[in-house]
């Protein structure tokens, strides 16, 4: 994890079980609560592009909105057939405030900042 950078999520984060959209380090990701349980993932689906925070999360996985694909929430992978998985990032949460693990460019490994 050494080259990760961590990132404050700004947005407020809702109580109870959620799909948004957060801006974190320039990218627009997908956070989420399922089960009691947030995650954070990409917010494209690999399949045909589909916006991954206007979908659902089913028995551990987010569903695609566009053609219902099905993305494992622990590890990213797709559902049986599909050959294909989304970026998992990982979360902490310290002293109530939440944050998103984004790795670190190799230029930014090799030269800092």
């Amino acid at each position: 994890m050494a080259d990760l950078r961590w990132y404050k999520i700004e947005e407020k984060i809702p109580d109870g079980d959620f799909v948004m959209e957060v801006k974190v380090a320039g990218k627009k990701l997908c956070l989420l609560r399922h089960a009691h349980k947030m995650h954070l993932v990409q917010n494209s689906c690999p399949h045909a592009g589909g916006v991954m925070s206007g979908g659902w999360c089913e028995r551990g996985q987010l569903i695609c909105p566009i053609h219902r694909y099905a993305y494992n929430l622990e590890t990213g992978r797709g559902a049986g057939g599909q050959g294909d998985y989304i970026d998992i990032y990982p979360l902490r949460e310290e002293d109530g405030v939440t944050y998103a693990g984004i790795k670190r460019s190799l230029f930014s490994r090799l030269f800092g900042g």
